[in-house]
């Protein structure tokens, strides 16, 4: 297994610790963290590697260039996977039958699992042969993508996220990331207007809440429909301030 990192201390342990009697090798990538990190992994038998940060898609592949053996189990420290899926993995380890496996992930957020707002399925590539696929992306929203005529199969079980543990990180995370995600619509040569900004948003939160059924989830549904029209909100913001402040420097 192959894990990028930097301040994970919360999360590091049950990550590796999901991975036991599995992986037969744990490679920590850190990204020069100051808490414990590195020494709760090396605690739990991982070798710790000390890199410098080039993005999400580079960093990974620089991880995954590490690792001792081909086939790259790709993991965010703060997921952890369930023992059904860990079954799923032990059974076709050890003749690999296909070229790449995907499965879902199941999100924590709040203490609670939400099973619709469009977070779940949430079908995720993260496990694969190294020779033949690689990590690709600008900015965010990194991907795995595999060579042409490659095999696939989906595994039962589910990749366990637990993405938030309070409203208040959910609020600096979509903060953060949406002046990530707006740079990269930017480079890109997209645009944002005044009527994207404003209806751009409600359609996220109708789509989310009504047709993808976050009203099941009910509070915490409501509440991560309601962050996540924020961050549409704010992506498409911050785009158009960025050409503005394009076209005023000229």
């Amino acid at each position: 297994m192959v894990i990028i990192t930097l301040n994970e201390e919360r999360n590091i342990a049950r990550c590796i610790k999901s991975v036991q009697g599995l992986a037969d090798e744990v490679l920590v990538v850190d990204s020069h963290s100051t808490d414990r990190t590195c020494e709760l992994a090396i605690g739990l038998g991982s070798r710790v590697i000390s890199h410098d940060w080039q993005g999400y898609a580079a960093t990974k592949n620089f991880a995954n260039s590490q690792a001792k053996y081909d086939h790259i189990l790709s993991l965010d420290a703060d997921e952890a996977l369930s023992d059904s899926l860990k079954q799923s993995i032990l059974e076709i380890k050890e003749r690999w039958p296909r070229d790449f496996y995907t499965m879902n992930r199941l999100t924590n957020y709040c203490g609670n699992w939400i099973r619709h707002c469009g977070w779940y399925p949430d079908r995720k590539l993260r496990l694969f042969n190294r020779n033949i696929g690689r990590w690709t992306g600008e900015i965010i929203h990194e991907v795995v993508t595999m060579d042409i005529n490659t095999t696939s199969q989906h595994l039962k079980g589910d990749l366990l996220h637990y993405s938030y543990y309070s409203l208040a990180d959910h609020i600096k995370q979509a903060d953060r990331f949406t002046d990530l995600t707006a740079q990269e619509a930017y480079l890109k040569g997209k645009n944002s207007s005044r009527l994207k900004i404003f209806v751009a948003p409600k359609v996220k939160f109708i789509r989310d809440f009504f047709f993808n059924l976050g009203f099941l989830d009910g509070f915490y549904g409501y509440t991560v429909c309601r962050i996540s029209a924020l961050a549409t909100w704010l992506k498409y913001k911050k785009l158009r301030q960025l050409h503005f402040d394009k076209q005023k420097s000229l």
